[in-house]
């Protein structure tokens, strides 16, 4: 059974953890990843882009000029996508993009994340996280401590008390948020992600329903 060390927010091991074998398994799916991360990215679009076409442009219901005689081309309406200030052939229209995405694929992607974040030692576990002060000089000390200054850090906690997310909204590449949010493209979205104990152990019991 894996194990992974504990620290304080000073830095210091106190404690070793024992990793649930059924999770940390040392299994990567790739391919299973790339999908979790395709539909995650695809569901954040809008999809609200609108453009006009000659039907839905305002004016043009006029004909130029006659059909015939001229010498010019036969033009029916000024708001021709041929002309200035005409409608849009084939350009965008409100739709979704959205993609189903099942939520045991879901759930064995984040699996793969974690086990490849903790096979590049890219885990790390605290014995819990708090801020007694909204002040955001005192979480970058700690960050310091934890040796994570200037690096792309998402915390995982199992609650976010007010005083965290004040502490740390202001810091550049780093974010905090509740284990049960968690999601593969976040996971692999960053250089550290620093788990409490009592958000992994949660993430670990949330993970192991769907492991079979």
């Amino acid at each position: 059974m894996a194990k992974i060390s504990v620290s304080d927010t000073k830095g210091k091991e106190v404690e070793q953890l024992a990793l649930d074998a059924r999770i940390f398994d040392g299994k990567i799916n790739e391919p299973l990843m790339h999908q979790a991360v395709v539909a995650y990215l695809a569901n954040q679009r809008k999809g609200v882009a609108s453009t006009k076409t000659k039907a839905k442009v305002r004016g043009g219901g006029r004909k130029p000029w006659r059909q015939k005689g001229t010498g010019r081309a036969r033009v029916g309406s000024i708001r021709s996508p041929l002309w200035r200030g005409g409608g849009v052939t084939f350009g965008p229209h409100p739709r979704s993009y959205r993609k189903e995405f099942p939520k045991r694929m879901k759930v064995l992607a984040l699996k793969s994340a974690l086990n490849l974040k903790l096979r590049d030692k890219e885990l790390v576990v605290l014995d819990e996280l708090k801020a007694d002060s909204h002040k955001t000089k005192k979480f970058l000390a700690i960050m310091k401590k934890l040796k994570l200054a200037d690096m792309k850090v998402r915390f995982i906690v199992e609650k976010c008390g007010k005083n965290l997310l004040l502490a740390s909204r202001n810091i550049q590449k780093v974010a905090v948020e509740p284990g049960h949010t968690l999601t593969t493209y976040e996971a692999l979205d960053c250089q550290k992600i620093v788990f409490t104990k009592d958000a992994l152990i949660k993430t670990q019991e949330r993970i192991k329903k769907w492991v079979s």
